[in-house]
């Protein structure tokens, strides 16, 4: 059976994944989006938290001049008379220009505010462990908060999305484990579901479960049609061939007789050729005949030979060129009516000259001196009930359409050369083939 799973992994990896990207994702965004909240409580809030701490203090100095600078939980202030130099400040906040500083962690990490007017500098510093406080409880905290709850949702949706797949899961599963000769109906009758497949996933079990049984009854009848049909005509065929084989036995029959006799018994070998080509591309999967070891060389001396009758009347040399030996792995009766049908139409299109089959490695040639097809008609020979040369030539114009059918379903590709007046190349090729010597040449 065909392995249908994936190197990528079922529907639940995928979901998996799926979840983990977008839990990647919110959490990026998360990070980002708290980073610049701490960013903007830090830079703006702050800022306009001192500059409004400033004026305030301005409009108190103005109403009293013995005012003094803020010194809170949160920040500290210096203010400084327009005649003193900012010697009188900590180290590290002199030579500070009058604006909102940022000072490195190196030198404190406090966030400055110097506001110079005609009644002197105030400088106020928001304390550092304020700022990292600040940066904890409003950032790194929320932050948490909101990964945790992330996760914690969407673990449980992924669970819930994974028991909402797993009925399609089984459904996969059991599909997958099916003979596609003989899928197992039973598997999905619907007495035999799991409980929780509904919905969707039971309308699809139900009618999986109609299909299997469909093929099941197909391919019971398919087998009984092959059965019955290789017995029902071959039986008639034979009966007539061996007819046809004591009428030319006795010596009592004129020419006329004769020759009436060879075209029945040349017309029932056609038909039972034609028979069995049909047989084996009726039948879904597999021919029917069992896989063996042969030599191709084998087979193609049997076919010359079956073919010689239909030259009995044509000034034509039928010839084996051996060139190699290989051998296959496959129903040798499917290569004999292969080959048998690509000699038949040689030797219907080929009044004078040669026929020959050449033997070369991992390659079958049938190569005449006939009619020849031309360019535009080539591209259709391989077309049922197509003929070249239409209606100079008897046939059935199935021929070549049977062994193109028969080339794609072993895998040996099949090609024609021609060119009118001189004559067609056809050519099997054989990938799988195992050399095994050289030969000769025979007639």
């Amino acid at each position: 059976m065909t392995d249908l799973r994936h190197p990528g992994g079922g529907l639940r990896r995928k979901i998996w994944i799926a979840f983990i990207v977008q839990v990647a994702a919110i959490s990026f965004a998360t990070v980002l989006g708290v980073y610049g909240a701490s960013a903007v409580l830090k830079h703006l809030l702050i800022q306009r938290a001192l500059t409004d701490e400033a004026a305030h203090f301005w409009q108190r100095l103005a109403s009293d001049p013995q005012a003094q600078a803020p010194d809170t939980f949160n920040m500290m202030g210096y203010l400084l008379a327009p005649d003193i130099r900012d010697d009188a400040l900590p180290k590290f906040l002199r030579g500070l220009h009058p604006g909102y500083h940022s000072l490195p962690r190196a030198q404190g990490g406090s966030l400055v505010l110097v506001d110079r007017k005609p009644a002197g500098t105030l400088v106020l510093v928001f304390k550092q462990e304020q700022v990292d406080a600040l940066a904890f409880w409003f950032g790194v905290v929320p932050l948490i908060l909101v990964l945790l709850l992330i996760y914690l949702v969407a673990w449980a949706t992924y669970r819930v999305s994974r028991r909402a797949v797993s009925p399609v899961i089984w459904l996969a599963n059991v599909v997958e484990r099916w003979d596609p000769k003989r899928p197992d109906a039973d598997a999905l009758n619907p007495q035999n579901l799991p409980l929780d497949v509904e919905g969707e996933t039971l309308v699809l079990a139900k009618s999986l479960h109609g299909f299997a049984s469909r093929i099941e009854r197909f391919v019971e009848r398919e087998g009984n049609f092959t059965r019955d049909a290789s017995h029902e005509l071959r039986t008639p065929m034979t009966v007539i061939r061996m007819a046809c084989d004591l009428l030319l036995a006795d010596g009592s029959l004129n020419t006329h007789a004769q020759r009436s006799v060879q075209r029945i018994q040349a017309a029932t070998r056609d038909m039972l050729a034609l028979v069995e080509a049909f047989l084996i591309l009726a039948r879904e999967g597999d021919t029917g005949l069992p896989d063996e070891d042969f030599t191709v060389n084998d087979i193609v001396r049997d076919e010359v030979e079956k073919a010689r009758p239909l030259l009995l009347d044509k000034p034509v040399l039928l010839q084996i060129d051996e060139q190699a030996a290989f051998g296959l792995h496959a129903p040798p009766r499917v290569l004999s009516v292969l080959l048998g049908n690509l000699l038949r139409n040689a030797c219907l299109y080929t009044e004078t000259g040669s026929i020959t089959v050449r033997i070369v490695a991992a390659e079958l040639q049938v190569i005449d001196t006939g009619v020849g097809i031309r360019a535009d008609e080539l591209a259709r020979v391989f077309d049922p009930f197509y003929r070249a040369q239409q209606g100079q030539r008897d046939g059935h114009g199935i021929g070549l359409s049977i062994v193109r059918r028969l080339s794609e379903r072993f895998g040996w590709p099949v090609s024609l050369e021609s060119e009118p007046g001189k004559g067609t190349v056809a050519r099997i090729r054989f990938p799988d083939s195992k050399q095994l010597g050289v030969q000769g040449t025979s007639e």
